[in-house]
């Protein structure tokens, strides 16, 4: 599963690695640049609520492997025909519309799989899995596009999915689909929606996902404008120029994914919430600093994006355990989805915001020399996941080999 997931996210970070070439091949603003990574945030947005419900209706493997053979075409479509601004934007966004299937459902085979006492750390792996794609997508990226451009870019990274559906067909194919049984008195209102931890849980979540997707998609150009505004020395083409931004925006991911790995474990040991609000201040303070740092040496940015990737995705694993133990099988996939129609709606706009906020505080025309302003819209985000964190209650083992706390329904 996690290989899968692996390959089916390499397409997950080719637009914003391309960025900084793309505003100017396809002759676009900061605004219109910040609604394609909205467009596809939205499609995923759209696709994991709708996704999520079905699944607890016919069943996660069923809707995670018609999701993954639905990602290895139209990526491959975003790959060979995206080369406007219409035609990217349209195209992308369809890519993560086929894409949502395959996230939130494979949470809901892992749960099923194992118990509250080994489950952080299995989310951690999924989840470490996806960012090890983004980072290979940036890598792949900052390989092609001194060679190719954006077009090779786009082509190898748009394979990925289709190796993901074949991985995931070998690992599944053989294995149950399990539906778990709702009973009549127990409705989606007073499973979720009068759940005050879940509420918590979810809320936080949303802002989560506003301050860590508008980073992400915004990471690369940042970089790209740093080092040039610092005055290291990246060659003579834009796509060199990118290329460096690319490699260093991957090394972000690599701690995101050594977050996952570890957070997701540790909150098996620590609690779910004493992990959740130390990773979410530390995201926050992030936010607020780094966009100051633009024109600081390149070794000050790197130390402390490397340290924003890992603690604005640390918490990715953690929230969704503590929800998987929030609420009763049979409502998981319906909270996911409530979770991540709102989650994921929040990240895609908050890229728009970031870049509508990048072009009111600097001159049109010029590359970007303030930062501070963007970036600390996202932190106001981190703010907010933090205080969701704070109100949680501690997390204690329970006889009966659930995790007390943090809203879990007894």
């Amino acid at each position: 599963m996690g290989v899968s997931r692996t390959f089916m996210t390499l397409i997950f970070m080719t637009y914003p690695a391309t960025l900084s070439v793309l505003r100017s091949e396809w002759q676009m603003s900061a605004t219109a640049a910040g609604s394609i990574s909205t467009g596809f945030q939205a499609g995923f947005a759209v696709s994991l609520f709708g996704c999520s419900w079905l699944a607890d209706r016919v069943g996660a493997r069923r809707v995670f492997l018609v999701s993954s053979a639905l990602a290895a075409v139209t990526s491959l479509a975003f790959a060979l025909f995206a080369r406007s601004y219409l035609s990217g934007l349209l195209l992308y966004t369809l890519a993560a519309f086929s894409q949502g299937g395959t996230y939130t459902t494979a949470i809901m085979l892992i749960a099923d799989r194992f118990g509250p006492e080994r489950r952080g750390g299995a989310l951690g792996w999924l989840i470490a899995s996806s960012s090890l794609g983004s980072a290979l997508s940036l890598v792949i990226a900052g390989v092609t596009l001194p060679r190719g451009g954006y077009p090779l870019a786009f082509l190898v990274t748009g394979c990925g999915p289709l190796l993901g559906l074949i991985v995931a067909w070998t690992a599944l194919r053989d294995e149950p689909t399990v539906i778990h049984h709702r009973h009549g008195e127990v409705r989606f209102g007073t499973e979720v929606l009068r759940n005050r931890g879940a509420i918590r849980l979810i809320v936080g979540y949303v802002f989560h996902s506003w301050e860590l997707l508008a980073m992400w998609a915004w990471t690369p150009a940042f970089l790209a404008a740093s080092l040039a505004l610092s005055g290291t020395r990246l060659g003579d083409a834009a796509g060199k120029a990118a290329a460096s931004a690319a490699y260093l925006a991957a090394s972000f991911h690599v701690m995101g994914l050594l977050a996952s790995s570890t957070m997701g474990r540790l909150s098996d040991t620590l609690g779910r919430r004493t992990v959740l609000l130390g990773l979410s201040a530390i995201s926050t303070a992030c936010s607020f600093a780094i966009g100051w740092l633009v024109g600081w040496p390149a070794g000050v940015v790197v130390a402390v994006g490397a340290l924003y990737g890992f603690a604005a995705l640390g918490d990715s694993p953690v929230l969704s355990t503590a929800l998987t133990e929030s609420v009763r099988p049979a409502y998981l996939g319906s909270a996911l989805g409530f979770r991540s129609i709102l989650g994921f709606g929040a990240g895609a706009v908050a890229p728009l915001v970031f870049g509508a906020v990048l072009d009111a505080t600097n001159p049109p025309g010029t590359t970007p020399a303030t930062w501070g302003w963007a970036y600390t819209a996202l932190g106001v985000g981190g703010l907010i996941a933090a205080v969701c964190a704070y109100g949680l209650k501690p997390s204690r083992s329970v006889p009966d080999g659930r995790v007390e706390g943090a809203g879990v329904t007894t």
